[in-house]
Parts: C-alpha cells; structure tokens; sequence
C-alpha cells in the first residue's frame, strides 16, 4: 500500500480547524502531522481530534520539517501567493485557498513554479469535487435539459456585523467576488465547459473599500448569464441551467448539506420533475482523496490551476465592467 501523504497547515485559521484540517484527517490516503501557529491555545483545537499533530512556532519552521509532503494554506487572501511560493521552493505540494489571487496574471507565477517543480500545486476550489456539481455537468453537457440558454447564480450572506472580518478589510484582499463570486462564476464554467465572451453589465457596491454587492450579467459563446453576489443580503445559495428543453437546479451549490441538503432538481416536458440528492457527500475529503491521488499516482487533479485562473479572469471582467480595477 502507498504511503500516506503526509499533510501540514500553515496557520491555525478557523475554517482550517472546522472543515479542512478534519477533512485531511478523514481523508483516505492523506495523514494530518503537523500545524504552524504560534498560539497553543489555536493548537489545541487542532490536537482535539488529531492527539499526536506536531505544532511548528512559525511557517518557514513547518516549511523546513522534511516529514511534511504537502501543506495547506488557509492564510488571508493577500498572502496565498507569497507563501504558495514559498513552499514550491521548499519543495512541498500545495493546496492553497481561494482565491490563489487577486488578479489573474498573479497566478502566471505559481503556475510557471508548479511547472519548474513538478510538483501538485491547486486552488482549493472544492465544489468541482462534489457529485453534485459532476453529475450537474454530465446532465448539461449530455442534454438532458437540451440546449443551455440561460444560467442564474446566487450566493449571499451578511457579515456586516464584522467589521473586523478578513471579508470586510480590503488590506487582506476582502470582498465578496474574491470570497464567494468564484463560487458563482466558477460553477457557471465548470458546468458548461465554456469562458465569458464578455460582461457587459456590473452594479457593484463597495463598503470600507470592499465589494459588498454585486449583480453581474455575462454572455458566455452558447448561453446568457447572470448573478447576485453579497456579503450583506440574507442567506441564499442557488444555481439554475435552464434549457430549451426542460430546467435544472441545485439547491446548497455551495455549502453543501450546511446551508441545506445538496441535491438537484430536473424539470423536463410534461411536467416531469425528479429530484437527485447527496446527503452523505463531504466535498471537502473528495478535494483531498483527488490531491492526494495526484500526488501518489499522477492521476488528473480536477481542479488545475489553469481552471482557477478562468475563473479569476472572469472576476476581473467584472470590475472591469464596472469601471473598477479590484477592491476600493
């Protein structure tokens, strides 16, 4: 049997403790050894589940460890790129949060690395993982709502109640379409296997120099699309492709099974209506098991940076659209 890969954190975020770091520990093929924090109390909620997790005082220190094949990086947006970098030259695999940038000739650098290295270097874009979004993309590119005209995106919640949020401070590369748009954006792509032509609308609605609203209107070689992205609206996630012959929707795109039950709806003629669901699918672990597969194995990582840089793309057509050059 293959060794394991051997999995380190650099920082001790909460979305590390709550999701990933539980989810490379659960993951098959993949063992959590160690966590960069200077704070043992952030430690400690690692440790909870992974009693013998080795603790580095900083990140060049875990960086350095010679028993780390690959690290994660749940760092502020504004520092994805640095320390992606830093751990190619340290000759590590990395898995690095979204966005890996803020514009998408920022990812040309991580690119070239990866490249230089051999190494697995990815987004953790985690939605492309779930067999909600690859049964989505069989049925749209396999006909089953016929020919894709039109696509509804929305994702949205309300932290206006955090000021001090990394979301909401735009030293750290806050916004609401660096956190959430690429969800929007990124499921209309990876569904449809097509790139935005051009957007030719964009209200966006900046707060303390971020983006806290957004609509968005693009026009994709085949279909139409539009979007609603906040950070100060009331819960909602939903993706619809609506077809000239019939109509599919996916309720919880994008927290599955926390916001609401993943599933997928399909509405055809005659009013046949049938419902898929996925009550027990972590995309989380799935993103890990296929990292950890591209490491061992050299098998296709789903999520290639090349994808991510699309998606990035196509949020930087957005403030462009709007007469906006990123956060203000």
């Amino acid at each position: 049997m293959a060794q394991a890969v051997r999995w380190g954190i650099l920082g001790a975020a909460n979305f590390a403790r709550e999701q990933m770091a539980p989810a490379i520990h659960a993951a098959r093929g993949a063992d959590l050894v160690a966590l960069a924090t200077s704070d043992p109390a952030k430690a400690a909620g690692f440790q909870a589940f992974q009693p013998r997790l080795r603790v580095h005082p900083d990140y060049d220190a875990l960086l350095a460890d010679p028993e780390i094949d690959a690290v994660y990086i749940p760092l502020p947006n504004h520092l994805h790129i640095e320390w992606a970098l830093r751990a190619i030259a340290a000759g590590k695999h990395v898995l690095v949060e979204k966005p890996l940038a803020m514009t998408a000739d920022a990812f040309d650098a991580v690119i070239a690395a990866r490249d230089a290295s051999g190494l697995v270097v990815a987004e953790a874009y985690m939605i492309v993982h779930h067999p909600q979004f690859i049964r989505a993309r069989d049925l749209v590119q396999g006909g089953a709502i016929g020919r894709l005209c039109h696509v509804d995106a929305a994702f949205s919640y309300n932290n206006a109640d955090a000021p001090d949020n990394i979301r909401n401070r735009p030293e750290t590369g806050g916004g609401g379409l660096p956190d959430i748009g690429v969800y929007t954006f990124g499921a209309a792509r990876f569904v449809s296997g097509e790139d935005p032509l051009r957007v030719p609308y964009a209200d966006i609605r900046f707060e303390n120099g971020v983006d806290v609203f957004a609509q968005v209107a693009a026009r994709f070689p085949s279909f139409t699309y539009g979007a609603v992205v906040s950070m100060r609206m009331f819960n909602r996630q939903e993706v619809v492709f609506q077809g000239d012959a019939g109509l599919l929707k996916l309720t919880c795109p994008f927290n599955a099974n926390v916001h609401d039950l993943a599933q997928i709806t399909i509405e055809t003629a005659g009013g046949q209506v049938r419902t898929e669901r996925f009550p027990t699918a972590n995309h989380y672990v799935h993103q890990v098991e296929n990292f950890c597969a591209a490491v061992r194995d050299g098998a296709p990582y789903p999520c290639p940076l090349e994808f991510s840089r699309g998606t990035q793309a196509m949020i930087d057509m957005v403030f462009a659209a709007a007469g906006k050059g990123g956060a203000q």
